[in-house]
């Protein structure tokens, strides 16, 4: 079995690597392929995975390539976790915000947007290279943000290739929960014995349920969360909030939420997180080129990213073989929650079959957390449309309708930056 990681140069690369390592009695990988455009990391980052390799016995062979198709070629899997212009688009992406007086992020606001314009011409490109040379059935899992909005765009323009977006927030949030969970009972609840039920966007989420066994534990959950709110001077959501809701919101929401508060802490600027993430990349590529150095550093926790290889390679040995489990990703709604668009790609718990990746039924949330979602979807659909298109008033409409975007009265000047700040990387406007 042949797996493709197109953006191989990544510095998560070597988590991933470490994910298929523990998995090989059950995921028989013969070939990993690691294709980037970046020749220097590639071979930093590449050598670094051979090595790790290497060192377990060399279980399956670690290829690095630059050339996409020739990477595709065959795959059973592919994955996606490239950034188009790298991590100085992403700083672009957060200072374009900035003096705008917006949020200036990665994933969501208008930096969201600039790097989904960039990102799905990209990724349908890659989908259609998997239309005729990956292995029959091949399933794309994307993990390149904003992840929901990649997916949504691979529904619509490549849906004859099996695709699923995948973030580790929900995983993470799980692993929090089960920890606090340990410290009050003294013992520890292992991962598989216990399920979280989330529901929403990528990256505009709200966790609701947890269950152990199959005994719903969330009303503990919720008490123990706010008893720990109204200890802190400064806490992360205001407890009436959790009251209300009976739910806690995706740590994204805070830019929703308390957008005021997001934006005074980019007047801190610099450095911003893309900053502080080129500074940390550096000092791993130095790692990585170590030629002794056989397994990750501690210093890639400081590139953020927990439980990917987790989060990664569980999705694909339970595709592999056809275990059922349940998974949180991003899909089509299909019916799923009845009540909303069936097109929609939501952020929702899914069974994962060798037959493909299935959302489990939902109840829909509420109005007050339905509102909100609408509305970004929407920018999702306009932008969707603008990047496959270049179409600039599709592009107009996505800022319009997103509720981080600027007033209307100064629409189209940021979209005018947008596509200026990173024309090298949307042709599709500039034709």
């Amino acid at each position: 079995m042949k797996v493709a990681v197109i953006g191989g140069g990544s510095t998560y690369t070597p988590e991933l690597v470490n994910g298929f390592l523990a998995r090989v009695e059950q995921f028989p990988l013969k070939e990993l392929w690691l294709m980037d455009i970046d020749p220097r990391r590639l071979e930093i980052v590449g050598g670094f995975a051979q090595r790790m390799v290497a060192h377990q016995g060399g279980p399956f062979k670690v290829v690095l390539t630059t050339d996409q198709r020739e990477a595709i070629a065959g795959a059973s899997y592919v994955t996606t976790q490239l950034r188009v212009g790298q991590m100085e688009a992403r700083r672009r992406d957060e200072y374009l915000g900035k003096r705008h007086g917006l949020i200036g992020q990665e994933t969501t606001g208008v930096g969201g947007m600039a790097k989904a314009l960039r990102t799905i011409p990209v990724i349908l490109k890659i989908a259609a290279d998997m239309r005729q040379l990956a292995a029959p059935g091949a399933l794309l899992v994307n993990f390149t943000n904003p992840a929901g909005l990649v997916t949504q765009a691979l529904t619509k323009y490549a849906p004859e290739v099996p695709a699923v977006g995948v973030c580790n927030v929900p995983i993470t949030a799980k692993m929090m929960i089960l920890a606090k969970l340990s410290a009050l009972t003294g013992k520890e609840i292992p991962p598989e014995r216990a399920s979280l039920k989330t529901l929403g966007l990528n990256h505009l989420s709200w966790h609701r349920g947890f269950t152990i066994d199959g005994e719903d534990v969330w009303p503990q959950i919720l008490e123990g969360y706010l008893a720990e709110l109204k200890t802190q001077e400064h806490p992360e959501w205001e407890p009436r909030l959790i009251e209300v809701l009976r739910m806690i919101p995706n740590y994204y929401l805070q830019y929703f939420y308390h957008t005021d508060r997001k934006l005074a802490a980019q007047e801190n600027w610099p450095p911003s997180r893309a900053e502080e993430v080129i500074a940390v990349e550096e000092d791993l590529l130095r790692e990585y080129a170590d030629p002794s150095l056989k397994e990750p550093p501690p210093d890639l926790m400081k590139r953020g990213g927990a439980y990917y290889s987790t989060v990664a390679t569980q999705l694909l040995n339970a595709h592999y073989n056809d275990l059922g489990e349940t998974h949180i990703v991003n899909l089509r709604n299909d019916g799923a929650v009845s009540e909303w668009p069936a097109d929609w790609v939501l952020e929702m718990p899914a069974a994962v079959r060798r037959s493909g990746i299935r959302p489990l039924p939902a109840e829909p949330l509420p109005p007050a957390c339905f509102g909100l979602i609408a509305q970004v979807k929407a920018y999702e659909l306009l932008t969707v449309e603008a990047a496959v298109h270049g179409d600039r008033e599709a592009a107009y409409q996505a800022l319009l309708a997103h509720p981080l975007g600027p007033t209307a009265d100064k629409v189209q000047t940021v979209l005018d930056d947008l596509l200026e700040t990173h024309r090298e990387y949307l042709p599709q406007f500039w034709t």
